[in-house]
C-alpha cells in the first residue's frame, strides 16, 4: 500500500502512547532500507479540530510549495505560522507507537480514544464523534457539489 487509507479506531494506553495503525506504519516503512517507520510531522490542524500527521518528506514538500507566495507577504507569513510553528518532527519507537504532543492533543480534543483517519498522503488524529461528523460533512458536500475526479469513469478505474 502506497497511501493512507481507512479510518482505524483506538485507545491511548496508561502512558499516552498509542500504535499507528498497521497500514499506516507500512506505509511510512515502504522504501526504507532499515525497515522502520519513517519519521512524521504532527501538527493542529489550521483548519480543523484535529491532528494532520504526514511523513517528514512530504511534509517538507509543503515548504517549497509556499516558495511560490512572496517571501514577506501577509500570506506567506500567516501559512509559515500555521504550518510550521506548531509542528513537531516524531520518529515512531519499534513497536510503532507515538505519544501525542499536549498541545495538538488539546487542539484536537483528543483524550484516550482517538480515530485515525487516511487522507491519501497524510492522515489525521480526530476524536472519534468528530471524525464520523467531519466524513459525514465531506460526504454530503461532495454529493451535494457532484464531485468527480477529473477523467475518472467507472469504466477508466483499473480493478
Amino acid at each position: 500500500m502506497s497511501h493512507f487509507m481507512g479510518t482505524h479506531l483506538t485507545k491511548l494506553d496508561s502512558k499516552g502512547r498509542v500504535f499507528i495503525p498497521a497500514s499506516f506504519r507500512a506505509v511510512l516503512r515502504a522504501g526504507r532500507p532499515d525497515g522502520e517507520a519513517a519519521p512524521i510531522v504532527m501538527l493542529p490542524s489550521h483548519k480543523q479540530p484535529c491532528v494532520q500527521v504526514w511523513p517528514a518528506c512530504a511534509f517538507l514538500r509543503l515548504g517549497a510549495a509556499m516558495d511560490q507566495l512572496d517571501t514577506f507577504s501577509e500570506e506567506q507569513d500567516d501559512l509559515a505560522f500555521s504550518l510550521f510553528a506548531d509542528a513537531c518532527e516524531i520518529t515512531p519507537d519499534k513497536d510503532g507507537r507515538i505519544v501525542l504532543p499536549d498541545m495538538v492533543a488539546e487542539h484536537a480534543g483528543v483524550t484516550d480514544q482517538l480515530a485515525f483517519v487516511g487522507l491519501r498522503d497524510r492522515f489525521e488524529i480526530w476524536t472519534p464523534d468528530a471524525a464520523a461528523r467531519r466524513r459525514a460533512e465531506a460526504h454530503e458536500r461532495a454529493r451535494s457539489r457532484g464531485l468527480t475526479l477529473p477523467g475518472s469513469s467507472a469504466s477508466g478505474v483499473a480493478a
